[in-house]
């Protein structure tokens, strides 16, 4: 959508000279602002309520005593669009070893039990963090069942896939049998869109879906696009290492976010989900 000044002068900003579509994400609208104090971020999600935007508020917060992260200028709706407008940060390039260090102290941010303070119901893939006490029992009802009802809704299941789906399922309800599970910040959607370098070398985390549960769900996210080298898990071990048996459990993580995609972009991701349901 277009941005006109009129639109544009609702902004609680100095005179804004200009604003630049930048291209990224398939869920916002985003704009690169200049104004006469410096420049600013903006997310725009078109005749959509200010609440939109409250859940990825909350969760910039919530990351910021351990993670940097782009500061919060102003939130609200202009004529029904919903607007997110964040300091703008400066790229440039550091150590994956930095950025390992710092998501394992976003992860020793704990809770004592999992989910988070309001549930994510405005986005494509809505999602319900009521507090619960069992990782699995939340894990299984408030990530993966949805996401499988979603699929079978859009025509995106099929008999065999739910035959795998129950026997993965089944592997997935005795993952965590003997081992202590601590409910960590996450930050929900740990791909290397949502990671950056600030021109001092600052690893920055964006676009957060933050809630508390296994860390390895966040860690499993990052083997699936690439982007994360060696260094970043030498970082992050040298901070917290990991349980024995993680790379055993990594497939029942990904496959939450290969579902994901499923729902969101269709059958381009059929067969990777396919080959993670086989591997129960």
């Amino acid at each position: 959508m277009p941005l006109t000044s009129t639109w544009l002068e609702q902004l609680p900003l100095p005179h804004i000279q200009s604003a630049t579509p930048v291209a990224g994400g398939d869920i916002n609208q985003a704009f690169s602002l200049r104004t006469s104090e410096g420049p600013y971020f903006l997310l725009v999600q078109p005749q959509t309520p200010a609440s939109f935007y409250t859940h990825e508020v909350a969760g910039l917060k919530a990351l910021s005593p351990a993670a940097n992260v782009p500061d919060v200028i102003s939130t609200g709706a202009i004529e029904g669009d919903a607007y997110l407008l964040l300091e703008e940060l400066s790229i440039g390039t550091g150590s994956q070893y930095a950025l390992g260090q710092m998501v394992a102290h976003v992860h020793q941010l704990t809770a004592s039990r999992f989910g988070f303070d309001g549930d994510q119901l405005t986005g494509k893939l809505p999602k319900n963090n009521h507090w619960q006490a069992d990782w699995t029992t939340f894990y299984l009802e408030q990530r993966l069942d949805p996401l499988v009802q979603r699929a079978t809704k859009h025509g995106l299941w099929s008999p065999s896939r739910e035959t795998a789906y129950q026997r993965t399922r089944t592997v997935i309800a005795h993952m965590n049998d003997g081992r202590t599970v601590e409910p960590s910040l996450l930050h929900g959607d740990l791909w290397a869109g949502n990671v950056l370098f600030t021109t001092d070398g600052t690893p920055t985390l964006i676009d957060p879906d933050v809630f508390y549960g296994d860390r390895e769900m966040d860690l499993a996210m990052t083997t699936i696009f690439g982007g994360f080298d060696r260094n970043f898990y030498r970082g992050y071990e040298a901070v917290w290492p990991l349980a024995p048996g993680h790379t055993d459990r990594l497939p029942e993580y990904q496959l939450y976010y290969l579902l994901a995609h499923l729902n969101l972009f269709g059958e381009l991701y059929g067969s990777a989900v396919d080959r993670l349901l086989a591997l129960a």
